[in-house]
């Protein structure tokens, strides 16, 4: 017991310090990246300049020598492997990150928020001289607290650092650390008046058979689009590895593809994270395309080195799609808005129990039922495939049966 008390004592105190830290800086990434926002906002043909901020995010991973950086799969890897993130990791990402919102490029923030949550807590840990096993633990600490200050989700936050490196196993151990990272790093970022992400559902269907059916088919539906999401992703970035290896003409390559879809769509509606799209997509009709446009965005900017991350385009891609098919199915537009938002999620990160948290955290309790089915069928059917390779499926989705192999 006392040992338990020492243990729990010890991580309380480094959780606190992770969560403090972190939560400072994702407020001030948060403003950075909305300014970014607002001026590409009131001056449309920053985009025009992308192939150069393009060129900039290049020569700084140069000169930081991180040409060859993981992202968020490094991140992964370190919460099994004795690796470390480094500290540069936050300038460069943090930076990286802006100007690719500033020049129009489609790509959202939670990937370089964990980077940066990581690398803090990793310098945290040194300071504190901990131990391989403790480090491991540390990543996932900064990735909560990193998350729950953007997001202001903290128990998603919290519960995706640890079931999101290894798929059918959650280390428990981490629960702790992770909790009061993630509620730490949430309350500083509401000191700095960061708003907690939260969209409105203007009608949950009423609980029975018709609806759930039709919840199912949603879910099912949403499946099968993350699969999309996940390979295009996968396969532009292998394209543009295969035919331009160099990072200074794959940059340019890439901002150049972004304006040329920019202007053939006549608006900057899927450049950067999208949210303000989604918030739309709960109240109003979208196009049928909206989320096969997001896709295709987001993979020419992202695979061409732009930062950012994929979650937030994953909830647009999900959002619009669930608009436009719960339409067809006959549910209503604004409930199948956030049902797809959320199977999207589950899809391509493979996480069903952070997806049913998020859910409660962003549309309230009311729906859950729903949700807790739509996460499950999009998690059986969205395959072993995923945005993050470095991620490892411990079991069978579909039986219990040990498979322990990596996300396709």
């Amino acid at each position: 017991m006392l040992g338990d008390m020492k243990a729990f004592c010890k991580w309380a105190l480094i959780a606190v310090i992770v969560g403090a830290v972190v939560g400072f800086v994702g407020a001030a990434f948060h403003y950075a990246v909305e300014f970014a926002t607002e001026l590409r906002h009131v001056f449309p043909a920053l985009v025009f300049f992308l192939p150069l901020g393009g060129l900039y995010i290049a020569w700084i991973y140069r000169i930081c020598g991180a040409e060859n950086d993981g992202g968020t799969n490094f991140v992964i890897d370190t919460v099994r492997e004795n690796k470390t993130v480094p500290i540069v990791t936050l300038p460069i990402i943090f930076v990286g990150t802006v100007i690719t919102h500033l020049f129009g490029g489609s790509s959202g923030r939670e990937g370089a928020a964990l980077q940066i949550g990581s690398s803090i807590s990793h310098a945290v840990g040194d300071a504190f001289n901990l131990d391989e096993k403790d480090m491991h633990t540390m990543t996932m600490c900064g990735m909560a607290a990193a998350f729950a200050a953007l997001f202001g989700t903290p128990v998603t936050a919290a519960v995706f650092s640890i079931e999101v490196v290894s798929i059918g196993i959650m280390h428990f151990s981490a629960l702790v650390p992770c909790i009061v990272a993630a509620l730490s790093g949430i309350m500083v970022a509401k000191m700095f008046n960061v708003a907690p992400t939260h969209f409105t559902i203007l009608k949950i269907c009423e609980f029975n058979a018709q609806n759930l059916i039709k919840v199912i088919i949603l879910s099912i539906l949403c499946a099968f689009v993350s699969i999309l999401f996940c390979i295009v992703m996968k396969r532009v970035t292998r394209m543009y590895k295969k035919l331009i290896p160099n990072p200074f003409l794959k940059a340019i390559a890439g901002g150049f593809i972004v304006i040329a879809l920019t202007l053939a769509v006549g608006s900057e509606y899927f450049n950067g994270a999208g949210m303000e799209a989604i918030d739309d997509a709960f109240s109003s009709d979208v196009v049928w395309y909206a989320f096969l446009m997001k896709i295709i965005f987001t993979a020419f900017t992202l695979g061409a080195g732009y930062k950012g991350g994929e979650i937030v385009p994953a909830f647009f891609t999900g959002a619009t799609f669930g608009n436009f098919a719960s339409r067809i199915i006959g549910l209503n537009s604004s409930f199948g808005t956030g049902i797809g938002l959320v199977c999207l999620f589950c899809g391509v990160t493979n996480c069903p129990l952070t997806s049913m948290i998020l859910s409660v955290e962003l549309f309230g309790s009311r729906g859950l039922p729903f949700f807790a089915a739509a996460c499950a069928t999009s998690y059986m059917l969205s395959g072993y495939i995923g945005l993050y390779s470095e991620q490892k499926i411990v079991y069978s989705k579909t039986k219990a049966e040990f498979i322990d192999k990596k996300a396709q």
